[in-house]
């Protein structure tokens, strides 16, 4: 990693005021705090989903590499077939792989997708439109069209293009597209290493106590589970650091060991403004922290952070600390989290999709900030709200597809216009 601290200067200039963060004004902070990006290495292309490319992809050929045929059928020279009910002679066979000879005039190529076209045929007339008269002769019922059912070399890619941008993060398509011009690795950035945490005596893994067993303000710790599965979808290697306890040695000694081979540390609960907690104590004794109010809902509380390294390597170990209410842990990191991942990765872009569509309910209580409101498509094509919709409540996220992008003080009434993300757009 080559990552450098930010001048005094520069941190100064970056101070957060106590005044509610607008989600855009976020974004860009931790985009700048995300600079310089993490280090590169090459890696073969079967093993290259989620990651994100940090060189141009140019082709050295064409694509397809040679005219060749869109259908089975026969390769013929348009002009020989000017009419319905030609009669031509079949003298070769070209499967895919294999290349013909030159198709003189009166002749036909018996051809299958993908084969070359042969030189002097002009057009190919799919089998169901032909019928083979004898051993070596074909009718063809149609008129020819010229280029019809063929692919033009280059057509796809020409030599030379920039087919993939540095920064574009790869998917099932672009690594068959890169497959297909040849390359059997490429240049990506490194996978972020991120040491997961959560904090509370409050709380209590699935299997230590049975649901009948679990005492007067105890909790099973859910945020723990899909965080872990948010980290990895996003390319990353995760590290579970387990619970920190209510103590602040042992708060600074966990906090200390994962900044040594983590680039990021991760954690939720105890971030709120005012909250009695020993994880801002600790980051703060260990280098700074950055609390933020979010103009979000749900989401509120939200701190980024550095812990200062040892090595010039490595002179400072990212820190983000997510609230506790799952909802809140959940919304957060896919509006913030996951796009500050991807700049570490040195992403072109990171942008959420919104999509038009129309809401089947009302939402009477405008707030102040901006809200995210669990929703789900349904038949007819509309969005249906989920009734409850507390930071607490974890079903919502499960019941909906999505959430519904609403502006700080709006209402809104059944079939007005809302701004729809798919949670699938985030967690592609």
């Amino acid at each position: 990693m080559t990552n450098t601290v930010p001048s005094d200067k520069t941190v100064e200039t970056m101070t957060i005021s106590k005044a509610l963060l607008p989600l855009e004004d976020a974004l860009k902070q931790l985009k700048h705090f995300a600079q310089p990006c993490l280090g590169v290495e090459r890696v073969d292309t079967f093993e290259l989903d989620g990651r994100v490319l940090r060189e141009d992809v140019i082709s050295e050929l064409s694509v397809p590499p040679y005219d060749n045929s869109a259908m089975d059928g026969y390769a013929v020279r348009a002009q020989d077939v000017s009419e319905p009910g030609a009669l031509l002679n079949v003298t070769q066979r070209i499967p895919a792989g294999s290349s013909g000879q030159a198709l003189k005039p009166g002749e036909a190529a018996r051809i299958f997708t993908g084969a070359p076209i042969p030189v002097g045929a002009t057009s190919v007339v799919i089998q169901e439109d032909c019928e083979q008269v004898g051993d070596s002769s074909v009718r063809v019922r149609i008129k020819g069209v010229p280029g019809q059912s063929i692919r033009l070399a280059g057509e796809d890619i020409a030599k030379g293009d920039v087919v993939l941008k540095s920064g574009a993060r790869m998917s099932a398509a672009t690594l068959g597209l890169a497959a297909s011009l040849g390359r059997k690795d490429l240049l990506v950035s490194s996978r972020p290493r991120v040491a997961l945490f959560s904090t509370g005596d409050e709380l209590v893994m699935p299997g230590e106590i049975a649901p009948k067993d679990m005492g007067i303000g105890k909790i099973y710790n859910s945020n723990r589970y899909f965080l872990k599965a948010l980290l990895r979808q996003s390319g990353c290697l995760v590290t579970d650091m387990g619970n920190i306890p209510d103590d602040r040695d042992a708060t600074i000694d966990s906090l200390s060991k994962a900044a040594l081979d983590h680039d990021l540390i991760l954690t939720s609960g105890g971030v709120s403004v005012g909250e009695e907690d020993h994880i801002k104590p600790s980051v703060q004794s260990l280098g700074e922290l950055h609390q933020w109010a979010l103009a979000i809902k749900p989401g509120k509380p939200f701190a980024y952070g550095r812990l200062n390294g040892s090595e010039d390597s490595k002179p400072y170990t990212h820190f983000i600390g997510l609230p506790g209410n799952p909802v809140s842990s959940y919304i957060t990191f896919l509006l913030l989290v996951k796009p500050f991942l991807m700049y570490l990765q040195g992403a072109d872009s990171v942008f959420y999709r919104r999509i038009p569509m129309t809401a089947n309910f009302d939402w009477l209580k405008a707030d102040r900030r901006e809200e995210f409101l669990r929703v789900r498509q349904n038949a007819e094509g509309t969005l249906d709200l989920y009734p409850n919709q507390s930071s607490g409540v974890l079903t919502s996220a499960v019941w909906g597809d999505g959430v519904v992008d609403n502006p700080p003080g709006q209402t809104i009434k059944a079939g007005d216009t809302v701004n729809f993300i798919a949670f699938e757009s985030w967690l592609k």
